[in-house]
């Protein structure tokens, strides 16, 4: 059985909530989220996040595709950081996470 090596592999998006030293929340979106958490502690992810002291992964769910994913972050982002806090408290799947 041949393989095409023209294909890409299929690759699934993380959505991933982080909290700072200060308490704030940073939501983000990855296919590798132990890898983008040391670039972020590293001081090589998001400039936000830069000098803001150690981070914590406070909630990640496996999304699907990029497409889904940069949804979901917008739609989060969206969120003021009581509705955040509450997201990060109930740990929800992606179906309770619905872009419906």
């Amino acid at each position: 059985m041949q393989t095409n090596t023209t294909e890409k592999p299929i690759l699934l998006w993380h959505l991933y909530i982080l909290r700072t030293q200060s308490g704030a929340l940073y939501t983000g979106i990855t296919t590798n989220v132990e890898r983008r958490l040391a670039q972020h502690q590293a001081g090589k992810g998001a400039k936000a996040l830069r000098g803001k002291g150690c981070l914590v992964l406070v909630y990640q769910v496996e999304v699907g595709g990029h497409s889904e994913a940069l949804k979901l972050e917008y739609r989060l982002k969206q969120l003021n950081k009581t509705e955040k806090e509450v997201l990060v408290l109930r740990q929800p799947t992606i179906k309770e996470l619905s872009l419906k």
